[in-house]
């Protein structure tokens, strides 16, 4: 059994659940996000509460209980709140610019790397060493800020490169000095 999915979602005021077979769309005041669950679950509206039971008991009926649960309440939490990854560059002569949709990354490479911004997410520099990435999808905020990431990774022995605002770099110790006989 799944302890995820036996839990109900509360849904806040100013938003609105329609169920459609296995169609499901959540709209709010900063959007809409829809999803399709699979054949095993069930979700039903009781009491302005989302509840996610299992239709079909299959092998893997009580995983993908879980993950409707959860993606259900990542859609009802990006509606209200929203989503929001910050980025770091590191390394001397890292900056990004923000133009138009997208932004400019100049990172240790001949040229400038333009990046643009999927049409859902917004991306804005707040200063040349920062990016904050928002929208109100949780997957897609999540994949947008690891493919600006990818773009240069942190390496381990200077720390240089893109990262998330308070990971952590394992560094490595350098080339140990030649011993004199």
């Amino acid at each position: 059994m799944s302890r995820i999915g036996r839990q109900p979602i509360e849904i806040p005021s100013g938003v609105t659940v329609e169920i459609k077979g296995s169609d499901i769309s959540v709209s709010g005041p900063k959007g809409k996000l829809s999803v399709s669950v699979r054949p095993e679950i069930e979700v039903k509206l009781k009491d302005n509460q989302i509840v996610a039971s299992i239709k079909a008991n299959t092998k893997d009926a009580s995983a993908y209980w879980g993950l409707t649960r959860a993606l259900l309440n990542n859609m009802v939490e990006g509606v209200t709140k929203g989503y929001e990854k910050k980025l770091e560059l590191v390394g001397v002569g890292y900056r990004a610019k923000q133009n138009g949709t997208g932004i400019s990354l100049t990172v240790g490479f001949s040229n400038p790397i333009e990046f643009l911004a999927p049409e859902e997410i917004s991306i804005k520099v707040e200063d040349p060493t920062h990016i904050t990435i928002s929208g109100i999808d949780k997957q897609l905020v999540g994949l947008t800020a690891s493919r600006i990431r990818k773009i240069k990774k942190p390496e381990p022995y200077k720390g240089k490169g893109i990262r998330y605002v308070g990971e952590v770099i394992r560094r490595k110790a350098g080339k140990a000095g030649k011993a004199s006989v």
